[in-house]
């Protein structure tokens, strides 16, 4: 049932050192897509304050995140959400890892949607993941990445940091800090206002 995603071995501490910054003493995080289940039962042992809400589309996902996190105090089981939708539960903090370059766009402007209908003023929304900014050149290791995306689905690809932004100010949420990343990676943590 536990599947395995190698990236996340790699990634998880960077992403646990801005969360640390970035996330509230407590409350609940949600988190959209949250794939395999290793992020979630990774950041709730080293936040035991938060309730770790992971959730995720897809039915193989599920199981994995159920299983990564089994006998977990303080995660709560794995919700059936699709980003598109919009449609998400109470949240004190957003957190989204590697969906918004692999799904169509319809995902990300449902995800900014979602976080801006239930997050509190000041809340987070945090993304990571392979982005593009205008007038930074990519590199090469992400362009080969994204033929290989594009080739898999021509919806997906690596999105503009400014059009992301763009739809989240639509939504009330504002670009507070963008941090780089190891292997060309980047964090956004957008804030309600």
């Amino acid at each position: 049932m536990k599947r395995h995603a190698p990236a996340t071995e790699r990634n998880r501490d960077p992403i646990a050192a801005v969360l640390a910054e970035a996330l509230p003493p407590a409350g609940r995080v949600l988190e959209i897509a949250s794939g395999t289940g290793e992020h979630a039962a990774f950041f709730a042992e080293r936040f035991p304050g938060l309730t770790w809400q992971p959730s995720d589309p897809d039915a193989d996902a599920l199981a994995s995140i159920a299983a990564w996190t089994a006998g977990m105090a303080n995660v709560l089981p794995p919700l059936e959400i699709d980003a598109a939708g919009g449609a998400f539960p109470a949240a004190d903090a957003i957190l989204c890892v590697n969906m918004v370059h692999i799904s169509p766009w319809q995902a990300t402007l449902g995800l900014m949607a979602g976080a801006g209908a239930v997050l509190a003023s000041g809340a987070p929304l945090i993304l990571y993941g392979p982005y593009r900014r205008e007038g930074v050149e990519t590199a090469p290791s992400n362009e080969a990445f994204e033929l290989w995306l594009k080739e898999k689905d021509p919806r997906f690809g690596l999105r503009y940091v400014e059009a992301v932004s763009e739809v989240a100010a639509a939504h009330g949420l504002a670009l507070a800090r963008l941090v780089e990343m190891p292997a060309n990676n980047l964090m956004l943590v957008y804030r309600k206002g």
